[in-house]
């Protein structure tokens, strides 16, 4: 066995996947109820953390974009960008964000519509149709980015700028280093974090496999069931081989510009066809609605109503992307090379958001208005099958085969890049955090979650493993708030060392720093007067 083979990341966390497969495939239903269960016990109890952590991950991205550690690159100091700005959020939109929006788009929308936010709301109403775009936009926004863009952060700038292993232990070594055990510790979160996204990633491809299923069913006639699934998920396999052989700079690149470029294509489409006023209008009152109810959404609990809402919903939503963040994190981190923290933090919480409120607000907008004005039975369709809720809105649009045929197109590249990236990464994880994880390594991460995907599918083991993965965000979330705080601390004396070496280089205070800096900076001088100027400071 190779040498890169034998490391304990590797064989322990291939140990507990095939572990938690095993459990899921031999007992699916027996698993699945366990781990909702589970599930459900943790977003009661903990749903009211979900929410003010995430919320907190956004105060603090904003807090850094601001600040004085804004100017700070995820690099070298003289670093450029290894990406131009438009390859940058396709590939941001490729770490499996994509094919979750390309699905929900228009199903969010209008299941709020049947059942809206608030139970005190009449479903199917023109204030149910507000209130779905509103939280849809809410679900998909900002704080949906806020634990990816934290974690992608902390390990862009510790292997970047700090020249360490992107990997979750690397950011903590600070901490545990001198803890018992901590060379122990620090594999025992690489591992947690292997297992998330593989697991992670291996349901959500099997949930785009059935789409894709689903679309070819109703599109063409061709029959739901494993035969064909098996044959949509071997093309998909092969497809993400090649590109994962291709490399990052070639593979997921072109794919993501490719399936970026096609996104806005259908967007442009469904606005120029589709009742254009509506979608307009539904897009600036949802930013509107969003932007006036960010905070109260932000910490809806229902404390006194009872509503199960929040906690099936948002809440499960904050779970989610808390678990998937160490993958999604590390990709983010691995294409941001060179940008300023303020760069990073506009890019990543501003330009998927406004991406994802745009689809939903053409979509669910049009969607929406089909509903409310022709009685198009889109919102029944939704809740008879989500993954065929998309085709069904496209006949009611000129060239509604075109757009079929488009749409499987772009959620197949969707699940490519996602399993191309999410190969990438685990290699890298498993690799002791290599910039550029051996090629046979990745392959065999791509295989394993494919045959993970395949097993799930032909035992019904999917949605009880997806409810697992979710149940890692409650540890992980603690991790997290670890992650911010030493990230804080190498901030601090990064910044303190700069200004420290412009100090001594120009013998007064740089330009910038703060009045407490200025005083740090005397107090650390040569003995007798120091090189003090206060109108230096800021």
């Amino acid at each position: 066995m190779p040498e890169s083979f034998r490391q304990p990341v590797f064989l322990i966390s291939g140990a507990v996947i095939l572990t938690f497969v095993i459990l899921g495939a031999a007992f699916p239903e027996g698993f699945k109820s366990g781990a909702e269960a589970a599930l459900g016990w943790v977003t009661t109890f903990f749903g009211w953390f979900y929410l003010i952590s995430v919320f907190g991950f956004v105060v603090v991205l904003v807090y850094l974009a601001f600040s004085k550690y804004g100017e700070t690159r995820i690099g070298p100091p003289d670093s450029t960008p290894d990406y131009s700005f438009f390859s940058w959020v396709a590939m941001l939109l490729a770490a499996g964000f994509g094919v979750g929006l390309v699905f929900y788009g228009l199903a969010e929308p209008m299941t709020f519509f049947l059942k809206p936010p608030y139970e005190e709301m009449e479903g199917g109403s023109e204030a149910a149709a507000r209130f779905a775009i509103q939280y849809a936009f809410f679900d998909w926004g900002v704080h949906q980015w806020a634990a990816f863009s934290i974690v992608g952060l902390i390990i862009g700038y510790f292997q970047f700028r700090k020249g360490e292993a992107g990997l979750v232990s690397t950011t903590l070594e600070r901490m545990t280093k001198r803890a018992p055990g901590g060379k122990r510790l620090g594999n025992a979160f690489d591992i947690f974090a292997v297992v998330a996204t593989v697991v992670g990633v291996a349901t959500s491809l099997g949930l785009g496999v059935l789409q894709i299923n689903g679309g070819l069913n109703y599109v063409f006639g061709l029959p739901e069931g494993f035969v064909w699934q098996l044959a949509i998920l071997g093309v998909m396999f092969g497809a993400y081989m090649v590109s994962a052989a291709s490399g990052l700079d070639k593979g997921i690149k072109i794919l993501s510009n490719i399936n970026l470029g096609l996104a806005i294509a259908l967007m442009l489409y469904i606005l120029i066809f589709g009742p254009t006023l509506t979608i307009l209008n539904t897009i600036v009152q949802g930013l509107g609605d969003y932007l006036q109810h960010f905070l109260e959404m932000s910490l809806r609990t229902d404390a006194f109503a009872g509503s199960e809402w929040a906690s099936s919903w948002t809440i499960f939503y904050w779970a989610w992307v808390i678990a998937w963040s160490p993958f999604v994190g590390t990709f983010v981190a691995r294409i941001s090379r060179g940008r300023t923290i303020r760069e990073y933090v506009f890019g990543v919480l501003v330009m998927p958001p406004l991406l994802a409120c745009l689809w939903i607000g053409v979509y669910g907008g049009a969607g929406l208005h089909y509903e409310l004005v022709e009685g198009a039975g889109l919102a029944q369709a939704t809740s008879d099958n989500i993954t065929t809720a998309v085709f069904h809105f496209f006949d009611l649009l000129p060239m509604s085969m075109v757009l079929n045929v488009l749409t499987c197109i772009l959620i197949f590249i969707f699940l490519i890049t996602s399993a191309d990236s999410a190969s990438y990464i685990v290699a890298q994880m498993t690799d002791k955090g290599s910039i550029d994880p051996p090629l046979v390594k990745r392959l065999s991460w791509g295989g394993l979650i494919a045959a993970i995907c395949l097993t799930l599918i032909a035992t019904g083991g999917l949605e009880g493993l997806q409810s697992a993965a979710v149940l890692a965000a409650l540890p992980f979330t603690f991790i997290l708030y670890a992650m911010v705080y030493t990230l804080f601390r190498e901030l601090k004396a990064d910044r303190q060392a700069m200004l420290q070496e412009l100090y001594e280089k120009h013998d007064q205070t740089p330009v910038g720093a703060s009045i407490h800096e200025a005083r740090e900076l005397a107090d650390n001088g040569d003995e007798g007067e120091p090189a003090y100027s206060p109108s230096a400071a800021e």
